[in-house]
């Protein structure tokens, strides 16, 4: 056992040793024991894994969009194909499979029989996608009738086919292969494990865009047929090499229980709490918000660009994303990933809306690359640091006993409102779109109006349980609500504590906000001698006479928020009440910090709209500019309002849990905000 890793099982009353006899340090997890080379080697198969899983998921939703336009397909004939039919499928399937691998004890465990069971039918459906021109011709032969039918319509229609088949089969291998994670890999190595598990996926999606994206339009079979056999042997080898230990047996209340009394007990588990049914609807929306990403690449082609472009900014970004992942995987655990993604969430609600100049404007292809691809390498470190809190959330919030069941009920409601309702309407949306333009491709440019508003409702969710989390315990005493148990609520076996707020970085980020202003400022008196030099006289004349007015009233509003921030420091120094809450440092330094790195894109983005004489585009800019602004001061202050403190007590919890009044989905307001059982209002109020 020395440079390998097996499973041991030992009496439930005797605690593993952690040590060999021979001193050689053991780590374990539950009836798994490893040793530092074992664990090296569960690690390279599994990340080994991923990165054949990974290639593999990335050719559909890439490829297809293409092939599918090629062949005249619809905006909504897509979303239906890509984003509705897998969708019903994610709904259904993906709650049977987590609920029957919860419960599935075999030879070789309970999460990899249903990836083995699979891989050969997966393969075959992922091959046939890719032949599904040459697939056409020959049942045109073999049936003639089907000769009076435009062989383009075939092949939709087979795309179809083959698309629910590779979807049904790879909700087998989506559903329990991040189960697996939790069954085998030691806690305390989870959070590296999973930095690790997406440095590894950002290299398989870099390798993708840079060297097989480009190739899409003119080697569809190849890509296909090449991603079918790595995934069967790539990922077929790690399901042999990985083991899972032994298990216990399931409840008795769940393995005797039938198939209606199985049902009843999994919807009065996963909905009765109102708790978790806000970080659903965050997911739902989210993902709703998302159903337009289909259509981004034809975005890029409206804005001028080439596939091999457009395939550079994706593998660039996700270098950045690659380089960014270790460190914004050490802050999630730091900073809490709730507190994170609450916080990201509202800045993307108060400043999402960026993509609106290009309704007004058509800059050189040239540039706007330039452009794309500075603001996603700025923008990567906190758009990986949202991405690694999407697992961790629900693994520091979930109970951990049903894991596999509440994160299947999230599937389940994210994929009806989200991938169901979201994608088809976004196809329906985008069709009319189109027909509103008589056709033409600038439809494509209202992409990021969609998806920003569906991220102001998904922000709302996550900050209203945000705040419910701080009432159940939040960072000291969170306990997971169980109605199902006597007592409520279930133990959290291993608490990890985050860092809390420090009032001296909180106000570093906040002068760094003021400094940004201000630099913006200074540097207006300069662009305003190169529009004058370049006879642009009435961008120059608008800067003088209203950003320069704005901005500085924006300033003093910093200024004045900043000012209020230290005066609660001072009071909660002081031990008084506060009028807002200590906003956390962490968010808000990236976002400070990712402010002041833009600004040499903000010289590019000015210097070139100068020197190409871009009169009406330079004032488009200078209103953005201003908007962003605002809305970041907007996010800092509806940030202190989320961070309140709360009017009833966190160890209340505990006992409207026992009792049977904890909020449930049709209770009011007041009971999100600590309002007492038999009506009493609270003594204080308590982002919504």
């Amino acid at each position: 056992m020395a440079h390998s890793y097996q499973p041991t099982q030992a009496p439930e009353a005797v605690a593993a040793p952690d040590t060999a006899p021979d001193g050689t340090k053991l780590y374990h997890c539950g009836p798994l024991t490893y040793t530092k080379a074992g664990l090296a080697v569960l690690f390279a198969w599994l990340l080994w894994g991923d990165f054949c899983f990974t290639l593999m998921e990335s050719v559909v939703p890439n490829i297809l969009p293409l092939k599918l336009k090629a062949l005249g397909a619809s905006n909504t004939t897509m979303a239906l194909i890509l984003s509705v039919l897998p969708g019903v499928l994610n709904m259904t399937v993906c709650p049977w499979v987590s609920s029957a691998s919860d419960r599935h004890r075999g030879r070789w465990g309970r999460r990899i029989p249903y990836i083995l069971w699979t891989l050969p039918f997966l393969t075959i459906s992922l091959t046939l996608l890719g032949w599904s021109e040459d697939l056409t011709k020959l049942l045109i032969q073999v049936v003639p009738p089907l000769a009076r039918v435009a062989p383009a319509t075939i092949t939709v229609v087979l795309i179809a086919v083959f698309v629910v088949s590779f979807a049904f089969f790879n909700m087998f291998v989506g559903s329990v292969f991040w189960y697996l994670f939790n069954d085998v890999v030691p806690p305390q190595f989870l959070g590296r494990f999973m930095g690790l598990f997406r440095i590894i996926g950002s290299v398989a999606t870099i390798l993708f865009f840079k060297y097989i994206f480009k190739h899409g339009e003119t080697h569809t079979r190849e890509i296909f047929t090449g991603a079918a056999l790595l995934y069967f042997v790539g990922f077929g080898l790690m399901c042999l090499r990985v083991k899972e230990g032994p298990y216990p047996p399931p409840p008795d209340d769940v393995a005797n229980q039938g198939l209606a009394a199985g049902i009843r007990a999994f919807v009065k588990q996963s909905f009765s709490a109102r708790f978790y049914w806000y970080f659903y609807l965050m997911q739902t929306f989210w993902v709703a918000g998302g159903a337009m990403n289909m259509f981004i690449v034809f975005f890029n082609q409206e804005m001028g660009l080439t596939l091999d472009q457009i395939g550079d900014i994706n593998a660039y970004g996700t270098g950045a994303m690659l380089a960014a992942t270790w460190f914004t995987a050490i802050f999630v655990d730091r900073w809490h990933p709730l507190r994170i993604k609450a916080y990201l969430c509202v800045f993307a609600a108060t400043t999402g809306f960026g993509a609106w100049v290009w309704l007004t404007m058509t800059l050189p292809a040239e540039v706007f690359f330039w452009l794309s691809l500075g603001g996603l390498l700025v923008t990567r470190f906190s758009f990986t640091l949202g991405e690694q809190c999407a697992i961790p959330i629900f693994m520091r919030l979930m109970p951990k006993s049903l894991y596999g069941q509440f994160s299947s009920a999230n599937a389940m409601v994210r994929t009806l409102g989200g991938t169901l309702m979201g994608g088809m309407l976004a196809g329906v949306c985008m069709d009319g779109l189109k027909w509103a333009y008589d056709g033409s491709d600038f439809a494509y440019r209202w992409v990021w109006l969609w998806g920003w508003l569906f991220m102001i409702v998904s922000s709302f969710f996550v900050c209203m349980g945000y705040r419910e989390w701080k009432r159940l315990g939040g960072d000291d005493n969170y306990r997971p609500p169980a109605p199902w148990k006597p007592e409520g609520y279930e133990e959290v076996a291993d608490k990890v504590k985050s860092v809390p707020p420090h009032p001296r970085w909180v106000m570093i980020s906040m002068w760094l906000g003021v400094w940004a202003i201000v630099i913006n400022v200074l540097l207006v008196p300069i662009f305003l001698y190169f529009m004058h030099t370049h006879g642009m006289d009435q961008a120059m004349y608008w800067y003088l006479w209203y950003f320069v007015p704005i901005k500085i009233g924006l300033l003093i509003a910093a200024y004045w928020q900043l000012v209020h921030v230290r005066r609660d420091i001072e009071a909660q120094e002081r031990g008084e009440p506060t009028r807002y809450g200590l906003p956390h440092h962490g968010v808000m330094l990236v976002n400070a910090i990712q402010g002041l790195v833009y600004f040499p894109l903000y010289w590019y983005q000015t210097i070139k709209m100068i020197e190409l004489g871009l009169n009406h585009e330079q004032i488009i800019f200078g209103v953005a500019n201003l908007l962003s602004t605002a809305g970041t001061i907007l996010g800092v202050h509806v940030i202190r309002w989320i961070e309140r403190p709360l009017a009833a007590p966190a160890a209340s919890y505990a006992q409207e849990t026992a009792e049977g009044t904890y909020p449930s989905l049709t209770d009011g307001e007041d009971a999100l905000v600590g309002k007492p059982a038999g009506g009493a209002s609270p003594t204080q109020t308590s982002q919504a």
